[in-house]
């Protein structure tokens, strides 16, 4: 299942486990139907971030430098570089 397929599932489970989330950052590949369904179905606003046409080169932008820290961080953990768990809901619950 590519990512954008699974992102309309995630984001409808996301308000009931954590209800003070509103706002959500994405790449321009989430842009188009799932921003409005994200606001209809979900209540939440996405955002898409993305770099002005004129830039050329490594940009570090904002929204996506704080998701690209986040993703190192998690990578530093040894339980989440390798997949030790066997079980789909086993390997969700070390990242959720």
């Amino acid at each position: 299942m590519a990512d954008r397929d699974a992102a309309l599932p995630l984001l409808e489970r996301l308000p009931r486990q954590y209800f003070s989330i509103r706002l959500v950052w994405a790449d321009s590949g989430y842009a188009g139907r799932l921003v409005d369904r994200a606001a209809e179905k979900c209540q939440l606003t996405l955002e898409i971030v993305k770099r002005t046409d004129d830039t050329s080169g490594f940009v570090v932008l904002p929204r996506r430098w704080m998701v690209e820290r986040t993703l190192s961080w998690l990578m530093r953990s040894r339980r989440l570089v390798r997949d030790y768990e066997t079980l789909p809901a086993m390997h969700e619950a070390m990242v959720l």
